[in-house]
């Protein structure tokens, strides 16, 4: 997904963060998103939270296969936001 050097803007991780997520749907984990996503565990809490809190991401809890997220409506808003802005700004 990433394949530049050079740090990344928090726009750019909280898109790669729904581009994951999407990708996956309802079966991401927590730490698959991390990895998938190129982001060390207190970066991904803080961006990952934010996507929470702010109702981007629900999770569905299953007591056999554990705690797995999804888009909600929202964060697929957000998501096809933030690719029109990506391809302005290339």
């Amino acid at each position: 997904m990433v394949s530049r050097i050079e740090p990344r803007s928090r726009w750019e991780i909280l898109l790669d963060l729904l581009k994951v997520v999407a990708e996956k749907e309802g079966r991401a984990k927590k730490t698959r998103i991390m990895q998938n996503a190129y982001l060390d565990w207190r970066n991904f809490q803080r961006h990952f939270s934010f996507l929470q809190e702010h109702g981007f991401v629900g999770n569905n809890s299953d007591p056999e296969e554990g705690t797995r997220y999804y888009l909600t409506e929202r964060g697929k808003d957000l998501l096809q936001r933030l690719k029109e802005v990506e391809q302005m700004l290339r």
